[in-house]
């Protein structure tokens, strides 16, 4: 028997026989996908007294084993990774060179109450705040619902690629493409792709500011809505998402933490149950002292928005991030990025724009970039962020015209793995130039896939014990390189055609690379490479939530 072989299946026999010694007691805790036991009670009961970043505790207490079933595993942490001399690098999203993709041109997109009410300037409005924006399976069609006419209601478009939009003509406002036609504040609408009720296919908040609360809705088409129940008292720009790791609707609720604007979080098991007293849901997150200040305006930044959704193995967090606000322009708020594991922390380590304002005066964005509801689809090879943008009016604090751009970024992109010999953090002093050695995993799957930039350069991955004994024929010398660029790559070794031999057991990968860029790996049950990661808000060519 090879020795690498042998010292694997000592290893199994030996975690095994710890297994069984290991006392049997109580923990009703709840245990996630990924090997994350929650905190009891869940969630947690946070009482905020500092303005230091707070880290996941779970970076700093893994599980011992990860299970990496579930999804694309990225790095955009230290969750995944034990070892390393790889450098960390985030990626910022692209603008749409053709933005805006929805401008204000109706008669209903233009008018602005608050304006015609004071005779002053109108501030015309096609913009989404969050409401939403999904890839419909059943219909083969994206759909956008967003702010038509500011604060004057909302509207409905479809598009074939996601960047056409048309406007149908509907019967709620006849002749338009109106589909709630009150006046508004932020909104979110999420297709629910799951629920086993047609009519309540769609689901829809409106922040009611009379009445400090969300109004609910749902729909069977997300052109008809229904108002079923209101909320627990919340504050303006709140919103809601759906995480189905837990299978719980989260409300991302506005309120002041600290000195700061910042979330509440309160969870349901079913959308039409949000109630809650004032302050009882937990308080969640805000900005901290590791948001930077923007130099012209010297203000603490502010957590503004919240927006989430599942992506592959993690929750994604679109933080709109307030940086200061003055009279000679409209706020200059940005989309920032977080990503969490347990649903409920966050890891912000870019605190750099994930989808950045303009600094250039007349641009459709040059004030309050803000994220849509369902974050971003996935299409083809990138991932689609839609985002409002106001042109503002130079020298006063107006709006002026507000659209519905475009920003893109490569599936994964979020951060890749690389080598930079100028800030390289070597956390082993024997482990090689070049090398990510990751924490135990354990998985089901048959098929190693990678999303890399190698070019030329070639990534080598070796399967080994929990030890760091190479596991043959699965090693550094017997893998054939992958070479390229590609979202999903395949890995293979010479003598072998799959992982089919090591699933079920505990290993850890390790990844060599001279050069190039490692965003995600996974092993799949497919030779096609699907990763039976979440989809974010849909991707067009698949039918449901999971990427199967």
């Amino acid at each position: 028997m090879d020795p690498g072989r042998r010292a694997f299946l000592r290893s199994v026999v030996a975690t095994g026989a710890a297994l069984r010694l290991t006392p049997a007691f109580a923990d009703d805790r709840e245990v996630l996908y990924n090997g994350i036991r929650l905190a009891s009670p869940w969630p947690p009961r946070r009482r905020f007294g500092t303005d230091d970043p707070i880290r996941p505790p779970y970076l700093d207490d893994p599980p011992a084993v990860i299970p990496i079933d579930l999804g694309r595993q990225l790095f955009v942490d230290d969750f995944l990774i034990q070892a390393t001399t790889l450098t960390r690098r985030f990626h910022q999203a692209v603008y749409h060179p053709d933005n805006p993709v929805l401008r204000p041109t109706t008669a209903w997109e233009r008018f602005d109450p608050v304006a015609d009410r004071t005779k002053t300037r109108s501030n015309p409005a096609a913009m989404v705040f969050s409401d939403g924006v999904f890839y419909d399976p059943a219909e083969r069609l994206f759909k956008m619902w967003y702010m038509g006419g500011y604060g004057a209601g909302t509207c409905y478009v479809t598009s074939s690629d996601g960047i056409t939009w048309t406007r149908p003509k509907l019967d709620v406002v006849p002749g338009t493409n109106v589909v709630f036609g009150q006046t508004r504040d932020s909104s979110t609408v999420w297709l629910d792709l799951a629920d086993p009720d047609p009519a309540a296919r769609y689901k829809m908040s409106i922040y009611n500011g009379n009445l400090g609360v969300l109004q609910l809705f749902i729909s069977r088409d997300g052109i008809h809505w229904i108002q079923r129940a209101v909320s627990g008292p919340t504050g303006d720009r709140t919103t809601f998402f759906f995480n189905p790791f837990r299978k719980r609707w989260v409300f991302s609720l506005r309120d002041d933490v600290l000195t700061r604007r910042g979330r509440r979080y309160w969870e349901e098991r079913h959308f039409l149950d949000a109630t809650w007293r004032k302050d009882e849901p937990t308080l969640w997150v805000s900005s901290d002292s590791a948001d930077p200040q923007r130099e012209d305006y010297q203000r603490i930044p502010q957590l503004y928005n919240l927006d989430c959704v599942a992506y592959e193995s993690v929750l994604l967090g679109l933080f709109t991030i307030w940086r200061g606000e003055r009279e000679d322009r409209e706020k200059p708020n940005e989309v920032c990025v977080g990503f969490s594991r347990d649903g409920f922390y966050w890891d912000r380590t870019n605190r750099t724009a994930l989808v950045p304002v303009s600094e250039h005066v007349g641009d459709w964005n040059w004030g309050n970039v803000q994220s849509a509801g369902g974050c971003c689809l996935i299409v083809g090879d990138e991932l689609y962020f839609y985002v409002s943008g106001r042109q503002g009016v130079p020298g006063t604090s107006l709006p002026g015209n507000c659209s519905t751009g475009l920003a893109r970024l490569r599936r994964d992109g979020f951060a890749s793995m690389e080598i930079d010999d100028a800030s390289t953090r070597r956390v082993s002093g024997d482990l090689p130039a070049g090398t990510l050695v990751t924490r135990p995993v354990t998985f089901t799957g048959a098929h190693l896939f990678v999303n890399a930039d190698m070019g030329q350069e070639g990534l080598r991955v070796q399967l080994e014990t929990v030890d760091g004994i190479p596991i043959a024929p699965f090693t550094t010398a017997e893998c054939i390189p992958a070479t390229g660029n590609s979202t999903a790559l395949a890995v293979r070794w010479q003598r072998a055609r799959d992982l089919s031999a090591v699933a079920g057991s505990t290993v850890r990968f390790r990844f060599t690379m001279t050069g190039g860029r490692l965003y995600a790996f996974w092993v799949s049950r497919s030779p096609s490479g699907a990763s039976g990661g979440y989809l974010a808000a849909g991707s067009p060519g698949r039918s449901g939530v999971l990427d199967v």
